[in-house]
């Protein structure tokens, strides 16, 4: 088997929207995705990127990727890698692909001298639940992920009054309430 793993260019913006659409599907999550080519290239690829990409890649052809950024620890004092989706095509699962992304990455956070590699996994997936465990990940069961999104963001950041397409211009002064 040859597998390489090499970083997403700017020319592959249209395969990372595919593999993202795949995961969806698979998460049963497809009605959440809302991303296009022109927001990956801009989030990707422009002047401030906020998450990188690889690809896992058997005789070129790349079957596998993973989405990541970087998070911060105040009690470590240093950044932290987070996987946000590692996806491997069906056909090409149980080969070791998953395990030799998660090394990959594991490896380049400890290049960067981050002090953690987090990522999330959904109740449901327990197959995935396990495979980590055999990776040596601890579940974090006394920690909840929140999220707001959507019109509960729009609600908290006081700006639900805007009609769509419009911005409230913050000044980059402190917030005062």
């Amino acid at each position: 088997m040859n597998l390489t793993i090499r970083p997403a260019r700017r020319s592959d913006i249209p395969l990372v929207l595919s593999f993202i659409r795949e995961l969806a599907d698979y998460e049963r999550l497809a009605h959440e995705v809302e991303a296009t080519e022109e927001m990956l290239r801009n989030s990707l690829f422009g002047p401030r990127p906020c998450a990188e990409v690889v690809f896992a890649c058997l005789e070129a052809e790349p079957v596998a990727f993973a989405v990541f950024f970087h998070n911060f620890s105040t009690f470590l004092g240093r950044r932290g890698l987070f996987l946000e989706d590692l996806y491997v095509k069906p056909a090409f699962r149980r080969l070791g692909i998953a395990r030799a992304l998660l090394r990959h990455l594991a490896r380049m956070a400890q290049e960067r001298g981050c002090g953690r590699f987090e990522w999330a996994v959904l109740n449901w997936n327990k197959s995935a639940i396990q495979f980590y465990e055999r990776q040596g990940a601890v579940g974090l069961n006394e920690w909840t992920i929140y999220r707001v999104a959507g019109a509960g963001l729009q609600r908290l950041a006081g700006t639900s009054r805007l009609r769509k397409g419009q911005r409230k211009q913050f000044k980059k002064t402190p917030a005062t309430f």
